[in-house]
This record gives structure tokens, C-alpha cells and sequence, in this order.
């Protein structure tokens, strides 16, 4: 299987924020989920993959060339698309265009103007007048009319309405398809990556937690149910994130834990969005 993406033991140091040794392998033809909670280094590590920061230490390959071998052939194969627009408020579609036409030898013209047309974009209109959807659509088509290998995307489901934001999902899964690019994607949304993610990956206070396929780290989980009273000592020690309700408790087990479940309890395959709540919970606390 070929990697795409290769980023071995990435850290960066800030006064008040360490990432750290963070390492992972996107296969050229999947999409990988990088989740984590507010803070927990999410955004800096995908600003090092795009090149917006430097690190302080380790290396990221996309298709085998690193940043320091050719900065511009490195940045050519990456689609960046974040929460906000990056494009002036004064600018209007036609400003757009030539600039990205002038700017990217691969912009196609004739793509970008097929996505303006089946998006309803306003051609007509200055950016800051188009809606939050429009904005996130008008990155798209900006970053799909050119030929990337990567792409980046941090939060940029965030605020669409539920139309948008499966047409979004479509996209990413056609732009896969042809098996040789990838695309990273953070978001809030795990329902979302629910759908479409091959990989996970979770991040925590600039740390790895979890990292593996998608479809094998839901079976390496159960999602338990039952009343607080009857939890014996041992299964105890072994139970993430539990949250105690007027009901009796929900908690995560390692999957291998679950000889340790008895008949006292229910339990069933958790979502990844449960999982990641249940871990965030027990690092809380």
C-alpha cells in the first residue's frame, strides 16, 4: 500500500502548548478523521502538514517529498480548506479566478467554473456578502480545480446545513476515488467521519490516544450500560470515561475487557463520536 502522507514523530514547542510525537500513514486513496477536543492540537498539526508552521521537530513526506526538498512542489500538492475564508471581502468571483489562474500552474479554469455554476455561487456579488455556505463552497471549487495530491481540511463542515454538508462529503469521496490522493480531515462533526473516514486519529493535550482504522477501533471498544451499584472492583479499573446519571452509568471497555461484564450489565458497539467523549471525560477528570 502507498502512503501519501507520512508525518514521523512531529513536535512543537510553545510556551504555554507542547505538541508532541505525533506520528501517522495516510495510504494514498483514504480519508483519515483527526479528531480531539478545543486545544488539543489539532489545527497546529495540520498547519504543519500544510507548511503554515515549522516544526520543531520531524519530517512530513506527501508523496515522498518533503517541504525542505522543494517548498513550492510540496505546497502545489496540497487543497487547504479551513473554518474561515481566506479570500478577501471585497474580492467577486472573477478577482478569484485570475489570481488562482495566474498563481497555480494545474488551476483549471473550466473546473472551477463548472463548480461556481452547480453551486449557485453569485458571480456577481463581493465575498463578504455570500453566506458561510457559499464562502466554504467557493474554497472548494477553488481547491478543486486544481490538481492536489492532499487535502487539508480543518473544520470546514462547521455552520453548514445538512444538504451542503453530505454534497461535501460526496466531494471528498470522489476525490479519492481515482486511489491516488487523500485527504485529512478535522472536524466536530464525527458523525460525518462516521461516513466517510477510513482512519482515526485522536489527539489529546498535543498527545496520541488512539490511532488505527476506523472500522477496527469501534470493535476494539463496548459501550456499557448499567446501574453504578453492581460495578465490581475490577471491571471498575478497566471502565473510560463513566458517566454517572439518574439511571445508573455509561462508560467505555477495551473490547478484551469484556469477560469482566457478567450478566449485570448491557453493552453495545459505541459510535466513534461516544468514544472520543468517554476518553476526553476520563482525561478530565
Amino acid at each position: 500500500m502507498m502512503e501519501l502522507l507520512e508525518v514521523k514523530n512531529l513536535s512543537k514547542h510553545y510556551k504555554n502548548f507542547d505538541l508532541k510525537d505525533i506520528s501517522f500513514t495516510l495510504p494514498k486513496g483514504y480519508i483519515m478523521g483527526y479528531v480531539g477536543a478545543n486545544g488539543s492540537g489539532k489545527t497546529t498539526t495540520l498547519n504543519l502538514i500544510t507548511g503554515i508552521l515549522k516544526c520543531t521537530e520531524g519530517v512530513v513526506q506527501i508523496d515522498g517529498l518533503s517541504r525542505e526538498e522543494n517548498e513550492q512542489a510540496y505546497k502545489e500538492k496540497i487543497g487547504y480548506v479551513g473554518d474561515e475564508s481566506y479570500f478577501p471581502d471585497h474580492f467577486k468571483i472573477k478577482h478569484i479566478r485570475t489570481i488562482l489562474k495566474d498563481f497555480y500552474p494545474t488551476f483549471s479554469v473550466d473546473k472551477f467554473d463548472s463548480f461556481i455554476r452547480d453551486w449557485n455561487l453569485p458571480e456577481k456579488k463581493p465575498v463578504k456578502d455570500f453566506s458561510r455556505g457559499m464562502k466554504v463552497m467557493l474554497m472548494f471549487a477553488s481547491v478543486l480545480a486544481r490538481d492536489t495530491k492532499l487535502l487539508v481540511l480543518d473544520e470546514a463542515t462547521n455552520g453548514l446545513d445538512p444538504v451542503m454538508r453530505t454534497e461535501v462529503l460526496k466531494l471528498l469521496q470522489e476525490y479519492v476515488m481515482d486511489g491516488e490522493r487523500s485527504v485529512i480531515f478535522s472536524t466536530h462533526i464525527l458523525s460525518d467521519l462516521e461516513q466517510i473516514a477510513d482512519y482515526i486519529y485522536f489527539i489529546h493535550g498535543g498527545r496520541t490516544v488512539l490511532y488505527d482504522a476506523k472500522d477496527e477501533l469501534i470493535e476494539s471498544f463496548l459501550l456499557v450500560k448499567g446501574e453504578s451499584a453492581k460495578i465490581p472492583p475490577a471491571l471498575k479499573k478497566e471502565l473510560i470515561g463513566m458517566e454517572e446519571n439518574a439511571y445508573g452509568f455509561e462508560a467505555i471497555l477495551p473490547s478484551e475487557k469484556a469477560g469482566l461484564l457478567g450478566n449485570a450489565f448491557l453493552f453495545e458497539k459505541p459510535t466513534i463520536d461516544q468514544i472520543v467523549i468517554h476518553y476526553i471525560m476520563s482525561a478530565g477528570k
